[in-house]
């Protein structure tokens, strides 16, 4: 099982950007999807998730409003769109599944191997 996280790059403030995550090795319809990020220095914490019928998501109180998680079924990938970026949102993000919705970090079972934002002030 492979989650492969793409779409980091350099913003400035006040831009966008789009992350996605795509997998293989196993059809992840039946999962909550999620987006965690590390600064450094930082723990890894929750950004968004989204939940295995796609009917409810998940925001962090830093990211709401201004990020939107969405999942892709036929293609077996999920996305974050990320608008309004700002110098706090620098950080490695990370992809995520697992069975269930929580915003702990330790239990999530699968794991991309994450993409760097870097939002210039």
């Amino acid at each position: 099982v492979q989650l492969q996280a793409s779409g980091g790059g350099l913003v400035q403030a006040g831009g966008s950007l789009r992350l996605s995550c795509a997998a293989s090795g196993r059809t992840f319809s039946t999962y909550t999807l999620a987006w965690f990020r590390q600064a450094p220095g930082k723990e890894r914490e929750f950004v968004a998730g989204i939940t295995k019928s796609g009917g409810n998501t998940y925001y962090s109180d830093s990211v709401k409003a201004r990020f939107t998680i969405s999942r892709v079924y036929a293609k077996n990938a999920w996305y974050l769109q990320m608008n309004s970026l700002n110098a706090e949102d620098t950080a490695v993000y990370y992809c995520a599944a697992r069975k269930g919705m929580t915003v702990r970090t330790g239990d999530y079972d699968y794991w991309g191997q994450g993409t760097l934002v870097t939002v210039s002030s």
